[in-house]
């Protein structure tokens, strides 16, 4: 029986909110379903079809939004005169995550459901930048960048596939300043892996020698250098233990794996300290080893995190650090000098999303000061909204007591924009400039118009058991609000409108005839759920001068989304930077850089947050707007060199520029 208080006990905590519901039943597969796209390769089963929920396949409200869209960006002045569109069938990528059977066939509300992450950097250095893609079950795979939107799989000869072990994201840094990216691994409970590269994009695995072999409920893996002493840093983000001792055998689609079982209270976590595991803090030491000084500097933070990001506040060019936390408070450690860190959390942000899943810190408005735009995924999962209650604030704080919140009437229930008045002042203007949607896990910022002020795309999604979500691409409109563009842009729908794909295989006739799934079914079954996406990076994939857009999704394959931006009849005007540290550390990350055009000046700082649980090596993007010049560029690099670079500077390229 499929009812409304089915749907919420799938809610992360909503079975200690909601105690009954009314709502008439729904039986699954009830009713004429049109007829779905083609499975993309290699999620192929044979038997009936169930659509789980049953109008999976075509969700009633998608066209009403898109015409809502339309009309809508007519009377605003962003420029929106460009499409996207999926190529990922031309791109020759092939890879399809894979996920465990806790968010498939046997579905609990568990940690596994946030998905993997993806990586870029030009990992053999021939200019073009290559894709690492993360999965749960049956090995990440990197792809190389072969040109014209073209890529080859080069895992074999790379030797990163990590086949046996549940991955979780990965972050390229190059940690020994030799100018290529080595690539780090995490992973659930198996040992994290940091992986060199020889230069050529082969790789070697010096986890255990490095001490980054960390065994946990890892997540997100953050470079920065904390100390200023030319050598990447890294911060790991530890959730917390969501997940048993009992191990779990699987065989499915011709291929074995073990998983641990998770907890069904898993999202209750944060009420058992005994569950609680510290995010770390590991100092470079040089020679490619690391050793964490976490208590040593004073950060000993046991936040439920998935993610975090560098960023230095009061601007004494030491970086502090963001911490999320998906089940309560958020915290921010303010860096003194490299040698402790300090919290001042509830100092400077009185109040931060309940469920944080995604950070990144931008310039949104173009005045020199850096915002911090955060998506609250868990306040979302306290109640089945419908789709007109998509950009309103969780009603979370009235449905959840606050012994299950813990937060101490601190929190907001959605995503946060805090807006930077200076001297370490911040407005949440959320509500005000348009930054709430629904389901969303992270995302990337970045000038996809090129008009010079900074855009979002937001993976935004829940899969089985739940509805569609879509992803939201939100228009930068000058500063002032952003502007829901995805049915506009053509991110929205779908290549083929497909909406959904098979998500698991029953056999109601004998293993599985106690499943829901199977009422009133015999034989082979086939359960088709939502598409969805969990991670996202933005760069010039094919280098013709506009910003592309990659997304691992879960369970399914990857969007390859190519904008059309540079084949419009508007003039084109961008320039991309790449830094080279001398003293600071190779990759210039934490360097902030300044671009003045005759229009104003555009600032970005090179942190490597690319997108949710991705972290990568890519040039900064400047769209310049109608400015035809740059007149200077002005660097301050991590170690406190300030360089300019003084006109003529040419645009409509790339420009590589060298620590001093």
């Amino acid at each position: 029986m499929w009812n409304t208080t089915r749907w919420r006990m799938l809610g992360i905590l909503v079975l200690l909110a909601v105690a009954s519901c009314d709502s008439e039943p729904v039986h699954p597969g009830q009713g004429e379903a049109p007829a779905p796209a083609p499975a993309p390769a290699g999620m192929e089963f044979e038997g009936e079809r169930v659509d789980m929920p049953p109008d999976i396949l075509d969700p009633p409200w998608l066209e009403t939004r898109a015409r809502a869209q339309r009309l809508g960006v007519r009377e605003l002045g962003v420029f929106s005169d460009f499409r996207f569109s999926d190529r990922a069938p031309e791109s020759g990528i092939s890879f399809r995550n894979r996920v465990v059977d806790d968010s498939a066939k046997t579905y609990k509300a568990v940690h596994y459901d946030h998905g993997n992450g993806i990586a870029v950097a030009d990992v053999d250095g021939d200019g073009l930048h290559d894709i690492y893609f993360v999965t749960q079950v049956g090995g990440n795979e990197l792809w190389r960048n072969v040109g014209g939107g073209r890529f080859e799989n080069m895992t074999s000869r790379a030797g990163v596939a990590v086949s046996d072990r549940i991955s979780v994201t990965a972050s390229f840094a190059d940690i020994d300043n030799d100018g290529d990216p080595d690539l780090y691994v995490t992973s659930v409970r198996s040992g994290n892996l940091l992986f060199e590269n020889d230069g050529t994009g082969a790789f070697r695995d010096i986890s255990s020698a490095s001490g980054l072999d960390h065994q946990g409920h890892s997540s997100g893996a953050v470079f920065f250098d904390y100390d200023r002493d030319g050598l990447l840093d890294l911060f790991l983000t530890n959730v917390g233990q969501y997940t048993t001792e009992s191990v779990r055998h699987v065989s499915a689609g011709g291929e074995d794996y073990e998983f641990f079982d998770g907890f069904d209270d898993a999202f209750e976590g944060h009420l058992y300290p005994e569950r609680f595991e510290q995010s770390l803090l590991f100092k470079n030491l040089g020679d490619r080893r690391f050793r964490d000084v976490s208590s040593d500097v004073g950060l000993t933070d046991t936040s439920w995190s998935g993610d975090a990001s560098p960023l230095d506040l009061n601007e004494d060019g030491w970086p502090d650090l963001y911490v999320l936390n998906m089940q309560g408070n958020d915290e921010y450690y303010e860096n003194v000098e490299g040698t402790r860190f300090v919290k001042k959390s509830r100092e400077i942000f009185p109040k931060t999303p309940w469920g944080s899943m995604g950070i990144k810190v931008f310039d949104s408005d173009n005045d020199g000061q850096m915002d911090i735009y955060i998506t609250d995924m868990h306040s979302d999962m306290s109640e089945d909204v419908g789709v007109e209650g998509e950009e309103l604030k969780s009603r979370m704080g009235a449905l959840v007591p606050e012994t299950t919140l813990r937060s101490g009437g601190a929190s907001i229930f959605g995503n946060a924009f805090f807006r930077n008045r200076g001297n370490g002042q911040f407005d949440e203007i959320s509500d005000q400039i348009g930054a709430e949607n629904y389901w969303p896990w992270g995302f990337s910022v970045g000038d996809l118009n090129a008009d010079g002020y900074e855009d979002v795309f937001v993976a935004s999604s829940m899969n089985y058991p739940f509805r569609y979500g879509v992803n939201s691409v939100l228009l930068n409109d000058r500063g002032t609000q952003f502007v829901d563009a995805e049915f506009i842009l053509g991110v929205e729908p779908r290549r083929d409108g497909r909406t959904a794909a098979p998500w698991f295989q029953l056999d109601c006739s004998e293993a599985d005839r106690g499943d829901e799934n199977c009422e009133g079914r015999t034989g082979q079954v086939v359960v088709w759920s939502a598409l969805g996406s969990r991670s996202s990076v933005v760069f010039d994939l094919d280098h013709d001068g506009d910003l592309d857009i990659v997304t691992n999704d879960f369970n399914s394959e990857p969007l390859v989304l190519i904008s059309d931006l540079s084949d419009q009849e508007r003039p084109l005007n961008f320039l991309t930077i790449g830094l080279v540290g001398t003293t600071s550390n190779r990759d210039g990350l934490g360097a902030r850089v300044e671009v003045q055009t005759a229009a104003g000046t555009y600032v970005k700082v090179h942190d490597g947050q690319s997108g949710y649980l991705s972290h990568s090596l890519v040039p900064l993007y400047f769209g310049l707007g109608e400015a035809q010049a740059v007149e200077r560029i002005r660097i301050l690099w991590p170690s406190g060199t300030t360089q300019e670079v003084s006109a003529p500077i040419q645009i409509n390229g790339h420009l590589q520029v060298t620590e001093p």
